[in-house]
C-alpha cells in the first residue's frame, strides 16, 4: 500500500505539472468564447492515460484496482480544505447573499429538474429501475447514500446512482467548466451563474465558478461567494429537497409512465 501511495502521488504531481504547464487556455467559436482551465486539461490527461491500451508499465501500475480504490476511497479529504474555502469565500459577502436569500432557496427547486425532465428520457431510452437511481439528483454523494440504504448498491437503482456518479466524476466539472462561460455569452447574468453553480458538487461548482472568474476577474468574490453559498444550502437544503419532493414525486411519475407505457 504504501508503494502504491507513493506512485500515486508521483502521478499526481506530474498531471498537475502538466495541466499546470498548459494553462488557462480560451477557444472562440463564433461569438461564444470557451475558458478551459488546468482543472479541465488535469481530468482529461488522467481520462486519457486510464485508457485500457495505455495501460502498461508504470501506467498499470497506477491504475491498479488498490490505486483506483484508494482514490475513490480518501477523495473526501482533499476535497475537506476546499469546503473550508467555500466558507471563507461567503464570509465578505455575506450581507449581500442575505439580501438575496430567498433566491437561494428557490433555486433548490431546480433539484427537481433531473426527475421532471430526466426520468422520462431515461425510461424512453429503455431503462427501467436504473432510471429510479440515475435520476434522483446530479448522482452525487446525497443520492448515493439515499439510495444504497433504500435499495442497496447491488440493486438496478445501485446500479443507476453508480453509473450516474462515475460519468459525474469523469465529465462533470469538464462540461460545466465548458457550459458557464457559453452561458454567459448568452446574456446569463454571472450572479445567477454562479449561484447555479453549486448543484452539490465541488468538482463542478469549482468548475463553473473558476471560468466565470477567469473570463469577469473584477468579480471574483461576487462570483465566488455566490457560488460558495448556494454550494453549501443545496448540500443542506438539497437533501430535504431529495427525501420530501424529489423521491416521492419519482416514484408516483414513474408508476404513471410505465404503466401508461405497458
Amino acid at each position: 500500500m504504501k508503494r502504491n501511495f507513493v506512485y500515486l502521488l508521483v502521478f499526481a504531481l506530474l498531471v498537475i505539472s502538466a495541466a499546470e504547464w498548459i494553462g488557462f487556455q480560451t477557444i472562440s467559436i463564433g461569438s461564444i468564447t470557451i475558458s478551459l482551465l488546468p482543472l479541465v486539461f488535469a481530468i482529461l490527461i488522467t481520462m486519457v492515460l486510464g485508457m485500457k491500451f495505455l495501460r502498461f508499465g508504470f501506467m498499470k501500475k497506477i491504475y491498479s484496482k488498490e490505486n483506483v480504490g484508494f482514490a475513490s476511497k480518501y477523495l473526501i479529504f482533499i476535497m475537506l480544505p476546499l469546503m473550508a474555502r467555500y466558507g471563507a469565500d461567503v464570509a465578505p459577502e455575506l450581507k449581500e447573499i442575505l439580501h438575496v436569500g430567498w433566491v437561494f432557496v428557490i433555486q433548490e427547486l431546480g433539484n427537481l429538474g433531473t426527475v421532471l425532465i430526466g426520468l422520462p428520457i431515461a425510461l424512453w431510452l429503455g431503462l427501467r429501475r436504473e432510471a429510479i437511481g440515475a435520476t434522483l439528483g446530479i448522482g452525487r454523494e446525497g443520492e448515493l447514500a439515499y439510495i444504497s440504504e433504500k435499495y442497496t448498491l447491488e440493486s438496478k437503482e445501485g446500479r443507476g446512482v453508480l453509473s450516474l456518479y462515475i460519468i459525474g466524476t469523469l465529465f462533470g466539472a469538464l462540461f460545466f467548466s465548458i457550459f458557464a462561460p457559453i452561458l454567459l455569452d448568452l446574456g446569463f447574468r454571472p450572479e445567477a451563474l454562479a449561484m447555479a453553480a453549486g448543484v452539490g458538487s465541488s468538482s463542478m461548482m469549482t468548475g463553473a465558478s473558476s471560468t466565470l472568474v477567469a473570463r469577469l476577474p473584477e468579480m471574483e468574490n461576487t462570483i465566488l461567494s455566490y457560488a460558495a453559498a448556494s454550494q453549501l444550502l443545496t448540500s443542506f437544503l438539497g437533501t430535504f429537497t431529495m427525501i420530501f419532493l424529489a423521491a416521492p414525486l419519482q416514484q408516483f411519475m414513474y408508476k404513471v409512465i410505465v404503466r401508461g407505457d405497458r
